[in-house]
């Protein structure tokens, strides 16, 4: 592909879909959104330049459903096709059909998400380029009994985990040998169930560490970029709610070693587009390897406000065969920004879908908010709880957490419950303010008052 796309299919839905049609429109690119029928009304199937309905309100008939997804493409005349995050942008089977279709899928090429996408082989990815791994098995395990070879050689506790994995399904913990073959079969059961593959592999338990990731970006040309770090080890059953950058739990001499690290994996993958490797990080500042994400984050917007660089812009230019257009030495962190979640949640967690009978979004300096609803809006039950995400920025830490504790205040919606209170009391406790804080801190009260 020479040149800039004119037509980009959205293969995707809620905040990322409207995010990317935003910087379609700022390049000039028009934007076509897919949608089921239960979001014939959703914000991105209204402010897109077109719209094509793709399918019933279920995912499985709609979002995931390639063979429509590419005949939404070519009857719209697109070039290219976004995936956002989540659905099929992982999918090395539907960016390999883009490209059988003439369709430039908007990231990495499918063998490379094929081999990034299977836990054990990125691991060993990770080994070649040079980056530190956490100990664990030897690829994928056999059975029960080469998982307590393992577990005996590596020692207790440890976590197996699903090679296909993602999102928290196929993980156990095990903390000694009498629960590992109980755990094993749950763990493989959960993996088989959710990815349609039941292999594990074994690594061992860092116990409350930090989730640290590092955003990179890579052309064509063999061009490689980190833009820096983003802590995300504020998680609810493996979910992240909250995520900041930088890291504030990363020495300078720490933070530069680990974004060579997530360079060199990119390089050694041959990776195209933009990625996020993602680190443990222990209490002495030790990192590991955890896993590469192929895709633009959720959490995205946090980088973008510290570098002032559009993720979602290269992210068009690179798969439309440009250059980077910036060196390492180009890219500099300007502050800290914080980012919260939306989640359409009760008090117990439970998706609240409804309508939005009233809301208002906060305002004001180093603010932005990234939503999906809108008054009147009624939020169907078929999909991820997250209707938007609250991003602040300040020149320091403290100056964006204290934007962001006014922001959430401001925040209001009234027809459903949401996460904002919850997370406003994240952001008062004394665990966020010293960014005292680990992996394992909501399960163990460190936000309590």
């Amino acid at each position: 592909m020479t040149g800039m796309f004119s037509r980009v299919l959205i293969a995707n839905r809620g905040e990322i879909a409207v995010r990317i049609i935003r910087a379609c429109r700022d390049m000039g690119i028009v934007s076509i959104a897919v949608h089921s029928e239960a979001d014939r009304e959703a914000l991105h199937a209204q402010i897109a330049d077109e719209a094509v309905c793709i399918g019933p309100a279920q995912a499985q008939g709609s979002y995931l459903n390639m063979d429509n997804l590419i005949e939404a493409a070519l009857g719209a005349g697109a070039q290219a096709i976004h995936p956002g995050y989540g659905f099929l942008s992982e999918n090395a089977e539907f960016a390999a059909k883009c490209e059988e279709n003439g369709l430039v899928f908007i990231g990495p090429k499918p063998e490379t998400i094929r081999a990034l996408g299977d836990k054990a082989c990125a691991k060993e990815l990770a080994k070649r380029a040079g980056v530190p791994v956490t100990p664990g098995s030897d690829g994928i395990l056999k059975d029960v009994v080469d998982a307590a070879r393992w577990a005996e050689k590596i020692g207790y506790p440890v976590m197996l985990k699903a090679s296909a994995g993602g999102g928290g399904k196929g993980i156990r913990v095990v903390e000694c040998e009498g629960k590992l073959e109980a755990a094993f079969q749950s763990a493989a059961a959960e993996a088989e169930a959710n990815f349609g593959d039941g292999r594990l592999y074994m690594e061992k338990l860092i116990r409350h560490p930090r989730h640290v990731e590092v955003q990179i970006m890579a052309d064509a040309f063999g061009n490689v970029i980190h833009l820096y770090d983003r802590d995300c080890s504020i998680q609810r059953r493996h979910q992240k709610l909250m995520e900041e950058a930088p890291a504030p739990c990363l020495s300078d001499r720490v933070r530069k070693k680990m974004g060579a690290c997530a360079v060199s994996l990119a390089k050694e993958a041959g990776y195209l587009g933009a990625g996020t490797v993602e680190f443990l990080v222990d209490d002495q500042q030790n990192f590991y390897f955890c896993e590469m994400n192929t895709r633009i984050q959720v959490e995205h917007p946090v980088t973008e406000m510290v570098t002032g660089v559009d993720l979602v812009a290269m992210q068009l230019r690179v798969a439309a065969g440009e250059p980077l257009g910036l060196r390492q030495r180009d890219i500099a962190l300007h502050g800290a920004a914080i980012e919260c979640r939306i989640n359409a949640e009760d008090k117990n967690f439970a998706p609240c879908p409804g309508t939005v009978a009233s809301m208002h979004l906060a305002g004001g300096v180093g603010v932005r908010v990234d939503c999906a609803v809108y008054q009147g809006y009624t939020i169907p039950p078929y999909y991820d709880s997250m209707i938007g995400k609250l991003i602040v920025q300040g020149s320091t830490r403290e100056e964006a957490l204290a934007r962001m504790k006014r922001a959430m205040s401001e925040m209001l919606f009234e027809g459903v419950e949401t996460s904002v209170d919850y997370e406003l009391s994240i952001l008062l406790s004394k665990a966020f303010e010293t960014g005292q804080y680990n992996t394992d801190s909501i399960e163990n009260g460190d936000f309590l008052p």
